[in-house]
């Protein structure tokens, strides 16, 4: 009995689907590349073994966890900034010295509603 369907698959069901999987595996050999074919043919060696599926399942969660772990070890801020500015010593502030050149607001002053 199947994961996924109520009653087991009857015999001329399961040949059927036998004799599409081995076509389609006639078809994949003669053109590997033809991606469609590949997974159509996988899809029917799950349907006739579903624990293929689940397997498949398996691999594919643990490549997304994988994946995902080596994203947030990619984001972890030391890395990523080099080092930590906070713990530099840039010595004592200096007084408040003007960096501008000139005044930016010019003409009257623009909070007041006069």
């Amino acid at each position: 009995m199947s994961v996924g369907s109520p009653t087991p698959m009857a015999g001329w069901q399961r040949s059927n689907v036998v004799a599409a999987a081995q076509y389609l595996a006639d078809v994949v050999s003669r053109s590997p590349d033809d991606v469609k074919a590949q997974a159509v043919y996988h899809g029917l060696l799950e349907v006739l073994e579903p624990a293929r599926r689940a397997i498949r399942q398996q691999r594919e969660l643990s490549e997304t966890v994988l994946s995902a772990v080596t994203v947030r070890e990619k984001r972890a801020g030391r890395e990523r900034r080099g080092t930590d500015r906070r713990g530099v010593n840039l010595g004592p502030q200096v007084a408040s010295v003007e960096r501008r050149k000139t005044e930016r607001r010019t003409g009257r002053d623009r909070r007041t509603r006069a």
